[in-house]
């Protein structure tokens, strides 16, 4: 059965920025859906604008791996959404927030924590370390490559210990940053992964499409054993 992914964006900067439009003129999901379709996935994209944010209890039902892009619409996101995505992530499926997407309210209510960062406009370049070069999100690249232009983020990032950090960047002017880190959240896989400001085309990067590529067949759900929740019957005879 083919893997079922969902591209979310929050799709503000592109009805409203020309610029936006003209570098991603099928939407950032669109480019981030193509980076991560193939013959074994059937890819969907949803939008901030669609009823109930195109995340119904239907399509997450359906969805093994959500990727999430959002600057600044984080807190237009519903309550009841945002707690779908949670539930939907403990339940077994990929989760995988992209740039500000560390900002979304299911990431940041799965980590528990603010997730606050520094930052910087301007357009310096990223080298993009793999710190964890066994890891399967790593495949098929260097031990680095560069973006070579982007908003910086920068350490501390308030998030809790990772269970990988598979990549580490450093900026022109001089920050590093915890830029691609795993989690596990119930049955659900998290991937977090910074590079995607929406002023330069990143998603266009051949190493950029490679890692969210690489990160959707990490993410994507795994059958493990039946969990069985509440009050039970013993399994053994219990003496009276």
């Amino acid at each position: 059965m083919a893997l079922q992914v969902t591209v979310w964006n929050e799709n503000v900067h592109e009805l409203e920025e020309p610029e936006v439009a003209e570098r991603y003129p099928d939407g950032i999901h669109g480019a981030i859906a193509d980076a991560v379709d193939g013959d074994d996935r059937t890819v969907r994209t949803a939008t901030l604008q669609e009823p109930e944010h195109g995340l119904t209890e239907e399509v997450l039902t359906n969805t093994d791996v959500l990727l999430w892009w959002s600057h600044c619409a984080n807190d237009e996101v519903s309550d009841e959404v945002a707690d779908r995505v949670v539930d939907r992530v403990h339940e077994g499926m990929g989760f995988i927030p992209v740039h500000s997407g560390k900002n979304s309210k299911p990431f940041k209510r799965l980590m528990g924590t603010t997730c606050n960062i520094k930052y910087r406009h301007g357009g310096e370049t990223e080298r993009i370390w793999a710190a964890d070069p066994g890891h399967p999100i790593v495949d098929g690249l260097e031990e680095s490559f560069e973006v070579p232009s982007t908003e910086m983020y920068g350490e501390p990032f308030d998030i809790p210990e990772p269970d990988r950090t598979v990549f580490i960047s450093w900026f022109e002017g001089g920050e590093v940053f915890r830029s691609g880190v795993c989690y596990r959240r119930g049955r659900g896989r998290i991937f977090a992964f910074r590079p995607g400001h929406e002023e330069y085309p990143i998603f266009f990067q051949d190493e950029i499409r490679t890692v969210l590529d690489n990160a959707v067949a990490w993410a994507a759900p795994t059958e493990g054993a039946d969990a069985v929740w509440g009050e039970v019957e013993p399994k053994e005879p219990l003496d009276d």
